[in-house]
């Protein structure tokens, strides 16, 4: 069996302690979330799933060449609402806005990951950071109201400098992130 890898986004450490005050307040709800920890939060640019050993030189050679024909760029997070809907939330989640740019670099990666025979995403990709999954309906009605007050809440924005190559172990007590590999994104000057 392979790695379990994935290829993200890394958030700043500040960013992270920003977004995990209000996730504390969405924890008091009481509701059956499972919370993404704060060393985990990042934003999924393509799952690969079960990966070789061989396959991580093809991976990351391919990433180098895909990350220099892309621009440093920013995205500003901000918002907080869930997938698929609210009757029936699955995922718990904050917005991601000025995202064109990242919307052209996961398209781009799928793309080229398709050429090393990955499966191409099937759905449209939407810029999101998942900060829970919901586990049951317990205490829904608290929880979508703690998440309305952050509607319109500004955590910040990133400057996106690097593409990461990640493996994910799943532990007990959740799953542990490792880098692989951090590919700087632009013309190296």
């Amino acid at each position: 069996m392979g790695l379990r890898c994935f290829i993200s986004l890394e958030l700043p450490e500040e960013l992270k302690k920003n977004i995990y005050i209000p996730i504390e307040k969405l924890k008091a709800t009481g509701a059956d979330v499972r919370w993404v920890q704060p060393e985990n939060l990042h934003l999924t640019l393509k799952f690969l799933g079960d990966t070789t050993e061989e396959q991580l030189k093809n991976i990351s050679e391919k990433l180098i060449s895909l990350a220099k024909a892309h621009e440093r760029f920013y995205l500003h997070i901000s918002g907080a609402g869930v997938f698929p809907n609210l009757k029936h939330p699955r995922v718990v989640w904050l917005g991601m806005h000025d995202s064109e740019e990242v919307i052209r670099l996961q398209r781009d990666i799928d793309e080229s990951m398709e050429g090393l025979g990955f499966k191409r995403d099937e759905k449209q990709f939407a810029p999101h950071l998942t900060i829970g999954r919901v586990g049951s309906l317990k205490n829904k009605d608290a929880l979508m109201k703690e998440l309305a007050t952050l509607k319109e809440v500004d955590f910040g924005k990133i400057k996106v400098i690097n593409i990461t190559l990640m493996k994910s172990e799943l532990k007990p007590g959740g799953a542990e992130h490792f880098k692989l590999n951090e590919i700087p994104i632009g013309k190296r000057r």
